[in-house]
């Protein structure tokens, strides 16, 4: 990992949205402090020479028979930074931050054939489980007005 590499909880707006190149798409500033004031929501951001590099964000989940437990939520490594160990080090410091929170452990969902993903979660220490289903629900406007159903 480059010695030059910061890693840092992000505490502002606009800080979210300095990364906004990193996301999938563009952030909303609403939604941005939306999270940040959310309990148990956090976002952890690598600077390369005080330019956000990589993010990692992770969500406490709580159930009455388990406690509390990290998931790793999206983890992403802008391309000309990729494969220089920036991934394994945002993952290894939500790690460190779930055991300082009490978590009992921390997990990420991946499609089986991401292998950057796997080679990176692999190499901060996580065990692959085997395998399970994820189904999900997609709401629309219309169906968020309509009592939910899809």
């Amino acid at each position: 990992m480059d010695i030059s590499l910061q890693i840092r909880r992000a505490a502002t707006t606009a800080e979210l949205l300095a990364a906004a190149h990193l996301y999938d798409a563009p952030p909303r500033p609403e939604w941005a402090a939306r999270f940040l004031a959310a309990d148990g929501h956090l976002m952890l951001i690598a600077y390369a020479q005080g330019v956000p590099a990589g993010f990692v964000s992770g969500i406490e989940m709580l159930h009455p028979d388990k406690g509390t437990e990290m998931c790793l939520y999206e983890l992403s490594v802008d391309e000309p930074h990729r494969r220089r160990g920036i991934g394994r080090a945002l993952t290894g410091a939500l790690a460190a931050e779930a055991r300082e929170r009490g978590c009992y452990g921390m997990w990420v969902g991946v499609d089986r054939d991401n292998e950057a993903a796997l080679a990176t979660y692999r190499s901060a220490g996580a065990a692959d489980e085997g395998d399970f289903t994820m189904l999900a629900w997609e709401f629309t406007a219309d169906s968020r007005t309509a009592g939910g159903a899809p």
